[in-house]
Parts: C-alpha cells; sequence; structure tokens
C-alpha cells in the first residue's frame, strides 16, 4: 500500500438519518475506524514493534450494541466534558439548569454530541486523510444557552498520528469543553492495563468532592498515590487509589492555548507507545474502573481496568471556579482546541 485511503460502509441508521463507517488507513497500514454518530472511533488498529497490528481502542462491531448505550466509548463529548455540579450554573445573573445524570451532577453535556448523528465531509491534506463533523447544537439543548455550530475533525497523518480539532461558534454566552473518550489499551485488550506505564506532565490536580466534582482546590500530586508526574506502571498504585483507579484530572504544567505534549503511554509487551499533545489546559484519566458486564468487538468481556481514557479537556465544572480558566465562550469567538494521539514503538 503506498497511499492512504479512505472507505465508507453503511452501517445502519440512527434518529432517522443514515449512520456511516469510514475506514482511513495510511501507508504503514495503521487503520482509523470513525463513524457519523457521535464521531465515534470504532477501532484502531496500529503496529506493535513486529509490524503486527492490533485494535488499541475498546467498542463494538455493529451500530445496535452504541444505540443500546455504553459509557462514551471512542466519542466527541459536548457541549462539556465530564462533570458541573449539582447539574447547574450561574452566568449574567440566570441559572442554567442542565440535564441531571444519575449521581446528581451533568456528565459530559448529558451525552448530546456522543448521540447524535454528524454531517460528514471527507478531507484530505499533504500530511494525511481523514473526516471533518458539523454538528448544530440548538439553544438550550440539555440546558445549555445558545446555538453552538461545531466541526470536529479527524485526521489520520502519514506518521501514525491523530490529528483531532474542535471548533465552535455561539450566538448567545455559553460554555463549552470539548473532548475525545477513547477507552486504550496498547496491548489490544488481551489483558489489563497493569503493565501500562503512563507519564502526565501535571504538578497538580482538581481535588474532587464524593460525586467527582472539583471542590475548588488544585492541590499537589507528590505524595499522592495518583501522582504520575514520572513514569508510573499503572497496577503498581491503581489498588491503592479511591473509587477503585484512577479518575483524576489533572492540571497540565502548561501555558493558556499552548500546544504542548501532556500524556505519554508505553505498553511494554507489545512495544507500542503513544504521546498525547493538547492546547487544553487539563487531562482527565479514567482507568475504566466501572467497566463491566459489556460484551465489547470479538466477544471481549470487557471489565474493570481494561483500558484508559485520557481526556483532555478544560477543567471540569470551571464556571462554578473562578479560579479554573475560564469556559466561557462568546458571541463572535471562536472555540478552537486541538488534540494529537501520536502512536510509535520503543526504541
Amino acid at each position: 500500500m503506498n497511499a492512504q485511503s479512505i472507505q465508507k460502509e453503511s452501517w445502519g441508521t440512527a434518529k432517522g438519518k443514515e449512520v456511516s463507517l469510514y475506514t482511513i488507513t495510511n501507508a504503514n497500514g495503521m487503520k482509523m475506524q470513525i463513524m457519523n454518530l457521535g464521531c465515534i472511533i470504532t477501532s484502531l488498529f496500529v503496529p506493535d514493534k513486529n509490524g503486527e497490528l492490533d485494535d488499541v481502542v475498546l467498542g463494538f462491531d455493529n451500530l445496535q450494541d452504541y444505540l443500546n448505550g455504553h459509557p462514551s466509548f471512542g466519542t466527541t463529548v459536548g457541549r462539556y466534558a465530564n462533570r458541573i455540579k449539582n447539574a447547574k450554573f450561574v452566568m449574567n445573573d440566570s441559572v442554567y439548569k442542565l440535564t441531571v445524570a444519575g449521581d446528581g451532577t451533568a456528565l459530559h453535556g448529558g451525552n448530546e454530541f456522543q448521540d447524535a448523528v454528524w454531517d460528514a465531509e471527507l478531507i484530505s491534506t499533504e500530511n494525511g486523510e481523514g473526516l471533518k463533523f458539523h454538528y448544530l447544537s440548538k439553544d438550550g439543548s440539555h440546558g445549555f444557552p445558545g446555538n453552538l455550530d461545531v466541526y470536529a475533525t479527524y485526521l489520520l497523518t502519514k506518521d501514525n498520528a491523530i490529528y483531532i480539532t474542535f471548533q465552535a461558534e455561539t450566538d448567545k454566552d455559553t460554555h463549552v469543553s470539548m473532548t475525545n473518550h477513547s477507552y486504550f489499551n496498547l496491548n489490544g485488550a488481551k489483558e489489563l492495563i497493569y503493565d501500562h506505564k503512563v507519564m502526565i506532565d501535571a504538578d497538580t490536580y482538581t481535588e474532587f468532592d464524593e460525586d467527582i466534582t472539583p471542590s475548588g482546590k488544585l492541590p499537589p500530586l507528590k505524595g499522592t498515590a495518583w501522582d504520575l508526574s514520572t513514569m508510573t506502571r499503572l497496577g503498581d498504585k491503581i489498588h491503592d487509589i479511591p473509587l477503585n483507579g484512577y479518575h483524576h484530572c489533572y492540571v497540565l504544567n502548561k501555558e493558556a492555548g499552548e500546544m504542548k505534549k501532556a500524556a505519554e503511554v508505553i505498553e511494554p509487551n507489545s512495544g507500542r507507545k503513544l504521546e498525547v499533545f493538547t492546547t487544553q489546559p487539563g487531562i482527565t484519566v479514567y482507568a475504566s474502573n466501572g467497566l463491566e458486564d459489556i460484551t465489547g468487538k470479538y466477544g471481549i468481556a470487557y471489565r474493570p481496568h481494561m483500558a484508559i481514557c485520557l481526556e483532555t479537556q478544560d477543567l471540569p465544572d470551571a464556571m462554578n471556579h473562578p479560579n479554573f480558566p475560564s469556559t466561557l465562550l462568546k458571541p463572535g469567538e471562536k472555540y478552537s482546541e486541538t488534540i494529537v494521539y501520536d502512536f510509535g514503538v520503543v526504541e
């Protein structure tokens, strides 16, 4: 194979619209499968140290399983990633009440973006090929103000990286924080993630209350079981952490808007390496602690600690914490954030 290719197939319908599955393959054999329902990455085949391909993300092999409900496998999350305390915020002297999740918070914007069927356009650049998705979130949707015009671009490069760009504009003051919610297992889900080694470039984190929303404090990570500031084997500490494992938002060591490496993951058995770069100020590390009673692709029974999510994002509940970087988006402004998942092998 000398060039990249994109293939499109019908995967069924949702909400009366056609759902298409797109397969993008580069010259190295790396392959990304993504659909226009939720801009969901359904599969990601990445070479290991011997050039052998494995699917390194969790998900399903059919549309119906996604429609039956799932814990955000591979989704584009919005309008607001992570939790908002008491499912409400105050802005311009008005109280905005949001869709309430089971724990009393607002979670992932009520899953609006992952449940939507997006318009899709094929794109080609010098560096790779991919898709540009478009969705209009209407004023008042899940309680958020403003008609929000959203674009999500997913590009597979010649160098085995995935570039994700989120852009949005609004006609009323609102709050926006988007992310991708892929569940990674760099050994192809052959075993749990305990041998994965992870480093996060952060010295502080968002302390959280019992409902997993921030308290407003940003304490140091040093001395905690969830400090990942140096390369750490996940299995060494994961059982010492409340909530059955990592579920923390790390405040990245970077300037606002700066594109910088946020995380590195190494899986020593396969030799695969994943580096994560972002313009966003935080990254939530979630070790799939609550994953159970789900059968995924290839008949694999998913269970806790089967994968790790690396959700680059604005800080959770930022609209309720003046000391957090602002997530306010006004008319005439453009929300724009970038995530890069750069795959390689350990030298």
